[in-house]
């Protein structure tokens, strides 16, 4: 070994041990057993398993295991036995040990959460959608076995994320999107608050760079006048708190970038119209833990004397925690300063539930068998829900996601049975929701519901407290159309089973009158013939077709064999009707032309997927812009390769987007944006605010004058006063939008403008 070699080995050492030291540390300082012995045997065994083996970014892989071991400890507050886990949780998946190498070793508990880990690794997602969903069944029944390999996941997903500028831009966007639709969410369902925000804000750092950097800048330069004004408003509550007698801790809690961005793009506003920024935490030591929650009540009466409180503010978690166990008192309080400021007041207990999740202080607690918790059984009962969407298998691996995230990540209301049972639901769900999640046959036989002792039709949508009484029919049926109102899983899941099932009787009826039909015209080939007439009848497959068919909505007759004797006028060769298929393009007609097809760029064999694609004035025809997020130059983009090996354009942000890169993220490509403003695109702006004589005439000077824009169309209308309307316009780029909107902002009686496009 060459000098080198050997300072670059005594390097690795110090870096190894220091990290491994300063997890034994945290560890020690837990409340939990001291276990050292058997996490200092993990570490030597994984760092020997992954000798020589080095990360992308350079350093040593076993930093890799060391650092999720340590956010498992430090962050979520695990013991050993999955800071053990932690170190070993790539041993199986990267080296040649087996599952049973580390229970023979480490016994079974350890082998099983590596084992979880291990069929869950690389990323959750396969290169299908298909696959995708089968893995994450996986996670999510391991998860159901032990809930620490779920934890240690989005441990290992954490450091990923912290660690994600060694990755290829394509790689960042697939891991940043892939974070952003399943760990962001899953940790703040497991009440891993702190870790849910850091996750959003390094998949937005690195998906919209620009907007985070503009957001952070803009934190800092406001950070004295927020310091000002937390002193001022929390003064007089410290005194308060004080002649009270109460222990307490105030802390300034700043709303996270990526929180205010996605407040900036729903309200459409900017950063300075965000009044929220800042929120006041109040966590107090409870003197008796029997009575913390009427401490909460307590206090909030003390500072409701100080600052007038909004009526419609008061958040109560305290009598009816989140499902994740969060539980605090909110309220919105007036400053002096003209602010409307949220102070949230929770006890030490509530705040450390709020912060580590209560997952981790769940029954898994090592060496601890102490009785379940009321938060144990909530957990328990979310776990069952999972078991539930997974004994109903989805034919669509995203609608099996879809249904994950609807169930399982959505904001919750309150809602009573006609006794006075309390259900939980999820919010925008329907009365027709709500009789599937308390039986199939009270689902599948809804005729409507009485809310509150009103009569509401099925797609009525519930709100928290709501009392609701189903009324059924023997004669009515799952319905269709019922899949356009139903949002929560288990219904969603039921119709498509029920529709499914009277789809295939309705086949097989389709199929016997389409083999009559065959017999007495002495049609051959029946298959062929079926096909060409599913064509012939817009049907999407020749399974629609024969249902159409079983329930009369398509007649056989001599039109059809008109058809397949090739006697239509309407058909080409063969008796083959002509299907172009509609793809979406910013300036493209509805039938896409053979020309249009061959210049579109195809991806060949040996292309460079690391690299970005630019996209120019003269080769911009070459790639297809769906209408699903419209992107224009100066939007955040990414390219992703179709089906055809065609290259898709969206925006970073764009729903449709989002979906590929949990789903095909090996075929998501870097684009960039070189334009010359040469092209022009279209965009819509809207405008609302106080009517005036003449103010049409000002905006069309401001566009049309000063911008030099043209208005494509300029749709206005008034009532009582108050002005509202649309302006379609041809621009270059992003950055004209936003000139234009800050200039119509200047105009007297403006109150409102937002590019919608």
């Amino acid at each position: 070994m060459d000098d080198e070699q050997t300072k670059q080995a005594i390097a690795d050492n110090l870096l190894i041990n220091g990290a491994f030291q300063h997890l034994l540390d945290s560890y020690l300082s837990s409340r939990h057993r001291k276990k050292v012995d058997i996490i200092t045997k993990a570490f030597n065994f994984a760092r020997q398993a992954h000798k020589g083996v080095r990360r992308l970014s350079g350093e040593p892989y076993i930093m890799h295991p060391i650092a999720v071991a340590q956010i498992a400890c430090e962050e979520v507050g695990l013991g050993s036995t999955s800071i053990c886990a932690a170190l070993l949780h790539d041993v199986v998946e990267d080296t040649d040990y087996t599952t049973e190498d580390i229970e023979n070793i480490f016994g079974p508990k350890i082998a099983q959460i590596v084992d979880g880990l291990t069929k869950i690794s690389g990323g959750i997602f396969g290169e299908q959608a298909s696959a995708q969903a089968e893995n994450f069944k996986k996670l999510l029944l391991t998860m159901s076995d032990d809930i620490r390999v779920i934890l240690i996941k989005i441990c290992d997903r954490l450091h990923n994320m912290r660690t994600l500028e060694s990755q290829p831009a394509n790689k960042q966007y697939k891991i940043a999107g892939e974070t952003l639709y399943i760990y962001a969410p899953l940790a703040n369902r497991l009440g891993l608050n702190k870790i849910k925000s850091e996750l959003e804000n390094l998949s937005f750092q690195y998906e919209h760079p620009d907007e985070y950097n503009s957001i952070k800048s803009k934190l800092a330069s406001t950070e004295a006048s927020r310091h000002e004004l937390f002193d001022q408003f929390t003064a007089p509550i410290e005194k308060a708190l004080q002649q009270m007698g109460i222990k307490y801790e105030i802390k300034e809690r700043v709303k996270s970038p990526y929180s205010i961005w996605q407040k900036m793009q729903n309200k459409h506003v900017t950063f300075d119209e965000i009044y929220d920024i800042l929120a006041v935490r109040i966590i107090f030591t409870p003197q008796h833990r029997e009575e913390e929650v009427n401490e909460c009540f307590n206090i909030y009466v003390a500072i409701s004397k100080i600052y007038k409180s909004h009526p419609d503010r008061l958040r109560d978690w305290l009598n009816h925690p989140k499902t994740n166990g969060y539980q605090a008192l909110h309220v919105t309080l007036m400053s002096r300063q003209g602010r409307w400021i949220e102070v949230q007041i929770r006890s030490d207990r509530m705040n450390e539930i709020a912060e580590q999740g209560f997952a981790a202080h769940w029954k898994y607690k090592d060496g601890e068998h102490s009785e379940i918790t009321e938060d144990e059984s909530e957990l328990n009962q979310w776990l069952r829900t999972i078991k539930e969407i997974l004994d109903d298998p989805q034919p669509d691996a995203m609608d099996f996601l879809d249904a994950i995230k609807l169930n399982l990540f959505a904001s919750e209301i309150f809602v009573f049975t006609p006794k006075g049972e309390i259900r939980t639901m999820p919010a925008g769900c329907t009365a027709l929701d709500f009789a599937f999640s308390i039986h199939t046959f009270l689902g599948s036989h809804c005729i409507g519901a009485k809310v509150n002792h009103k009569l509401v039709p099925l797609s009525h949508k519930l709100q928290s407290g709501d009392q609701v009484e189903i009324l059924t029919s023997k004669s009515q049926h799952v319905q269709p159309s019922w899949m356009n109102f139903v949002s929560s899983a288990k219904a969603k899941a039921k119709i498509q089973a029920i529709l499914r099932r009277n789809g295939r009787e309705l086949q097989k009826k389709g199929e016997a009158i389409f083999e009559d039909f065959a017999k007495k015209n002495d049609i051959i080939n029946s298959t062929a013939a079926a096909d060409q007439l599913a064509v012939f009848h817009d049907t999407k497959s020749r399974e629609d077709f024969f249902q159409a068919v079983g329930d009369k909505t398509i007649l056989l007759g001599e039109k059809d064999l008109d058809e397949l004797n090739g006697k239509n006028t309407s058909t080409g060769k063969k008796g083959w009707r002509r299907l172009v298929p509609f793809l979406g393009h910013g300036k493209q007609t509805k039938q896409e032309t053979a020309s249009e097809q061959q210049d579109l760029f195809v991806v060949p064999e040996n292309f460079n997927r690391k690299k970005p694609i630019y996209i120019n004035d003269t080769n911009i025809s070459q790639y297809k812009f769906l209408h699903c997020c419209h992107p224009i130059p100066g939007d955040d983009i990414l390219g992703f390769i179709d089906n055809k090996q065609r290259i898709e354009i969206h925006k970073r942000a764009c729903p449709v987007a989002n979906r590929l890169k949990t789903s095909y993220g090996n075929r998501i490509l870097d684009a960039k944006w070189d334009m010359h403003k040469r092209l022009l695109f279209d965009a819509t702006i809207r405008l609302q605010g106080i009517d005036r004589m003449g103010i049409l005439v000002d905006v069309s000077q401001v566009i049309t004058s000063q911008m030099n824009v043209n208005i494509h169309r300029l749709t206005i209308g008034s009532e009582e006063g108050v002005f509202d309307g649309t302006i379609e316009l041809r621009i270059h780029d992003r950055e004209d939008a936003r000139k234009i909107v800050e200039e119509l902002k200047k105009i007297k009686g403006i109150q409102d403008v937002n590019q919608i496009m």
